[in-house]
C-alpha cells in the first residue's frame, strides 16, 4: 500500500521523464522524499536506456595520486597530510622488483597512515609506462595542494608521461589544483593560460573532482579553505571553451541537504546547457561521490546508506538531461551497488583503477591497492543484464587485443 501511494504521488514526474520533459528543482526534492526506489530506478532506466540502450561503459585504467600533502584542511578529506615547516623533501624511492619480476614502485598508500608522500616526476613517469604496458588507456592523476612543488613540476609531469606512454591519454588535476597551479606561476599566469601550457605538455582532459556541494553553507562548514563553486566553474568552463572535455562531480552524504543536491545538479546542468551552446567542449560524464566519514573531521557521521547512493545515482540521470554518461564510481559505491546501479540510471562504472589512495570503504583496514580486473568488470556487467564496452576517456569504443587496442576509427566524442 505504501509504495502505492508513494507511486501515485510521483505519477506527474513519470509523466515528464516518458514526454523527455526537463524536470524542476521541486520535482528533483521529490524524487528526494519518495521511498519508492523502484519507480525512481523504472524511471531513471528509461532515460538510460533512452540515451545508451543496454550498453554499459568501462575502461582500463590507472589511477595516480601524486601527493598527499596539502595546504586545505578540509573536513571531509582523510586524504590529506599537512606540510609542517622544516619537512625535508621525501627522497625518491626507486624501484623495485615486484612478486611477478617487474618492476614497480613501493606504493605511498601500504605505508602507516600518517605517512606523507610526494612522487618523483620519474617516478610517475614510470607508473604511466607500466599502465601502458598492462593495456590502460587513460592515467587519472589528482593530488593535494602542495606548498612547495613549482607550476614545472607539473608541465614536467606531463611530458614525461607522454614520453614513456605516447599513447596514454592524461586525465588529470581538479580544478582546485588548476587555480592552484595560477598561484604558484612565476609571472602568475590566468586559468586559460595554466590550461593551454597543460594542454601543450599533454594533458587531454579534466577530472570532475573539487565541486563537491555547490551552496555557501555547505562550503563554510566543511571546507572553508577550497575555492568555491565560481571557481571551480571559471575553471570548466574555461577548459570547454578551448575544446578541453571534462567531468563533473558532487560529494554526498555528509553535511548537506537532499535539496541542495539538486541544487548542486541544476548548476551543472545550467553550466551544460552554456556549453553546448556556444562552447567547443562540455561535460562528458557525471559522478557522484559518497561521502566516506573514517578518518576525517566528519569521522563522527554515519555517512549515506545503500539506499541513499542508489537514489542519488538514479536521480542524477534524471535531473541531469543534457550530460550524457552517469557513473557509479564502483571505488565509492562498492561493485555491488555499481553492478545495480546499471539498471538505477547509471551507463559506467569506470574502470581497473589498480591504486586509489583518497578514500577506502574498509576504513584504515582498507588497501589503497584497489583494482579490479577487466574479467570481473565484464562479468558484473553481464550479470545486470548489460552489455560490456570498452571505451576510453572520451566514451570512443575501444576494441582490444590483450595490452594491444585501438579506438573506433572515427569516432567523435560521446
Amino acid at each position: 500500500m505504501i509504495a502505492s501511494l508513494s507511486a501515485t504521488s510521483l505519477e506527474d514526474i513519470a509523466e515528464k521523464v516518458e514526454a523527455g520533459e526537463r524536470l524542476t528543482h521541486a520535482d528533483g526534492v521529490r524524487l528526494y522524499c519518495s521511498r519508492d526506489i523502484h519507480e525512481i530506478g523504472r524511471l531513471a532506466n528509461i532515460v538510460r536506456e533512452r540515451q545508451h540502450g543496454d550498453i554499459a561503459y568501462y575502461n582500463v585504467n590507472r589511477h595516480i595520486n601524486y601527493t598527499n600533502y596539502c595546504v586545505l584542511r578540509c573536513k571531509f578529506c582523510s586524504f590529506y597530510r599537512p606540510y609542517e615547516k622544516g619537512d625535508a623533501p621525501p627522497h625518491p624511492r626507486g624501484l623495485e622488483v615486484g612478486h611477478d619480476g617487474a618492476l614497480s614502485l613501493p606504493m605511498a598508500g601500504d605505508a602507516p597512515k600518517l605517512n606523507s608522500y610526494e612522487y618523483t616526476v620519474e617516478e610517475i613517469a614510470e607508473l604511466a609506462r607500466q599502465a601502458a604496458a598492462a593495456g590502460a588507456t587513460e592515467v587519472h592523476i589528482v593530488g593535494g595542494l602542495h606548498p612547495k612543488l613549482p607550476f614545472s613540476y607539473y608541465l614536467d609531469m606531463c611530458r614525461a608521461i607522454c614520453a614513456a606512454a605516447p599513447k596514454l591519454h592524461i586525465k588529470a588535476f581538479t580544478a582546485i589544483e588548476i587555480i592552484h597551479f595560477t598561484r604558484i606561476s612565476r609571472p602568475r599566469l590566468s586559468i586559460r593560460e595554466v590550461l593551454e601550457r597543460l594542454r601543450d605538455a599533454g594533458l587531454g582532459s579534466l577530472p570532475g573532482g573539487g565541486a563537491e556541494i555547490f551552496d555557501d553553507r555547505v562550503h563554510d562548514e566543511a571546507y572553508r579553505n577550497k575555492v568555491g563553486e565560481q571557481g571551480w566553474f571559471d575553471v570548466h568552463g574555461t577548459a570547454h571553451e578551448i575544446g578541453m572535455y571534462t567531468n563533473a562531480t558532487m560529494l554526498y552524504g555528509h553535511i548537506e541537504r537532499p535539496e541542495e543536491r539538486i541544487t548542486h545538479m541544476i548548476k551543472l546542468r545550467e553550466h551544460q546547457d552554456e556549453s553546448l551552446a556556444t562552447r567547443k567542449a562540455a561535460f562528458n560524464c557525471f559522478i557522484p561521490l559518497s561521502f566516506i566519514p573514517e578518518g576525517s573531521e566528519l569521522g563522527e557521521l554515519p555517512g549515506p546508506t545503500g539506499l541513499t547512493d542508489l537514489k542519488t545515482l538514479a536521480i542524477s540521470r534524471l535531473m541531469l538531461d543534457n550530460i550524457p554518461h552517469i557513473k557509479a564510481f564502483w571505488i565509492m559505491q562498492s561493485a555491488k551497488l555499481a553492478q545495480v546501479a546499471l539498471n538505477f540510471g547509471c551507463d559506467d562504472m569506470d574502470g581497473t583503477v589498480v591504486w586509489y589512495d583518497i578514500t577506502k570503504r574498509e576504513g584504515g583496514a582498507g588497501s589503497t591497492h584497489q583494482e579490479m580486473t577487466i574479467e570481473r568488470m565484464q562479468a558484473l556487467i553481464r550479470e545486470a543484464g548489460r552489455v560490456p564496452v570498452e571505451r576510453d576517456t572520451l566514451y570512443r569504443r575501444v576494441f582490444r587485443q590483450g595490452a594491444d587496442w585501438q579506438v573506433e576509427s572515427s569516432a567523435a566524442p560521446r
